[in-house]
């Protein structure tokens, strides 16, 4: 693990490169291009081809999709837990039309419509993430979306996990396809001759899908750019080192370019965290995945107060922030670039990862400066709705008129004008 310092020259070079933005690098850029012009050229046959290449699975045109017919009815209290306080979440967050008259006696205002048709992927790998299936296609259902398509890749054995496809049915997906990758993201976004294409893509993913989204952007509108799953605790000598190195491992455990960092401004804590990793690290069954983050992506950071820290937070935009502070109200009004805040040694992560209630999609690789965490509001259109009367015409024409002459637009002008002759 690299144990850093703020008060090292050494540490210096390395700790400015954790003032990060959004960059995939030109052999994931040039990898992922190629994938979307390849189905988007070739469809159905593409992604057929290109789920045997990464996903090393068979798969035919016809078994792309999953029947939501076919999913039997399941009653897990943990799912039912989760989609009951998500959906509780989302639906408080949802925009509301309203209405006002302007200085000239005009009816402005806005409406607020779902998306027709939603595209979600849902990252598969390692373990089935039931729990992002509940965290993403919940708010298609707060909103009203009516077509929910879900992408998320199957096993070796061309099946999908069954709680998976529980979490689906209880969350009202309408179409499911076995397909993942930055394929997936490409088949949603073109449409194949199995897969129309959607109005905009949600949802987390490897670095390939994060680019895909990123390449896509345009021809369909994306969320945000949530990839591997990242931490940061930031903490003084209040922290129970054993809390903190427990979320620590967790994250860690989703491997896959995953990054976990502790900073904190006790020596003693830090030290008494390095102990409780390896301690607990020896129970865990995904144990060489998280000695993989922690040997390649993993620092422990010193700091001489907490406003180095937070320097060090809003530079890096952690997905989560782990916060275990004396003052966590003066902390936080310093805190600007974060997907998410846990407060105190009583929030772990995986509440949040799980069942809390806001969304766990939240923007990684420093994209955290640029994105919010998903919200529900993000599968609603808005529309501005705009009525003059007559009245309300003539107060407001000359000032339409003084634009068209600022302007040098005389046809616009004239659209007023026309209507009061």
């Amino acid at each position: 693990m690299k144990i850093l310092s703020t008060q090292s020259i050494d540490d210096a070079c390395a700790l400015a490169r954790l003032n990060r933005r959004y960059a995939p690098g030109l052999e994931v850029e040039q990898l992922v291009a190629g994938i979307l012009a390849d189905v988007k050229t070739r469809g159905d046959a593409a992604l057929v081809e290109l789920a045997r290449k990464f996903d090393h699975v068979d798969l035919t045109t016809e078994s792309l999709r999953v029947e939501p017919t076919e999913i039997e009815a399941f009653t897990d209290p943990a799912l039912i837990a989760s989609h009951a306080n998500v959906l509780a979440f989302a639906k408080r967050g949802l925009r509301q039309d309203w209405q006002m008259t302007n200085a000239q006696g005009a009816e402005v205002g806005e409406i607020y419509q779902p998306f027709g048709r939603v595209g979600i992927y849902v990252p598969g790998g390692g373990a089935p993430l039931v729990s992002t299936v509940l965290m993403t296609a919940t708010l298609a259902q707060a909103a009203g979306c009516k077509e929910i398509v879900v992408c998320t890749p199957c096993g070796r054995d061309g099946k999908l996990n069954p709680q998976m496809l529980v979490a689906l049915k209880l969350c009202g997906a309408t179409e499911i396809y076995q397909i993942g990758g930055a394929q997936a993201i490409a088949a949603m976004a073109y449409g194949t001759e199995t897969i129309r294409p959607v109005d905009k893509i949600f949802g987390p993913g490897n670095k390939y899908v994060v680019e895909a989204k990123r390449q896509v952007f345009g021809t369909v509108a994306i969320d945000l750019l949530p990839g591997p799953s990242e931490i940061m605790v930031l903490c003084d000598d209040t922290a129970n080192p054993a809390f903190v190195a427990a979320d620590l491992l967790a994250q860690a455990e989703h491997g896959h370019d995953g990054e976990i960092i502790l900073v904190s401004t006790s020596s003693a804590l830090i030290a008494a965290v390095q102990k409780e990793l390896q301690k607990q690290l020896t129970h865990l069954p995904r144990a060489e995945i998280i000695r993989d983050t922690l040997e390649h992506r993993a620092w422990l950071i010193e700091t001489a107060d907490l406003h180095e820290a937070i320097t060090i937070c809003n530079r890096y935009a952690p997905e989560h922030l782990s916060l275990i502070v004396r003052d966590e109200a003066a902390a936080i009004a310093k805190i600007r670039n974060v997907g998410a805040i846990f407060l105190g040694n009583y929030s772990p992560v995986a509440t949040g990862d799980f069942v809390a209630g806001p969304s766990h999609t939240l923007p990684t690789g420093g994209a955290g400066k640029s994105f919010s965490g998903l919200t529900v509001d993000q599968f609603q259109r808005r529309t501005s709705i705009v009525k003059f009367d007559r009245a309300a015409l003539e107060k407001t024409t000359p000032l339409v008129q003084r634009f068209g002459e600022i302007e040098g637009l005389d046809a616009h002008s004239r659209t007023a004008s026309i209507r009061l002759e």
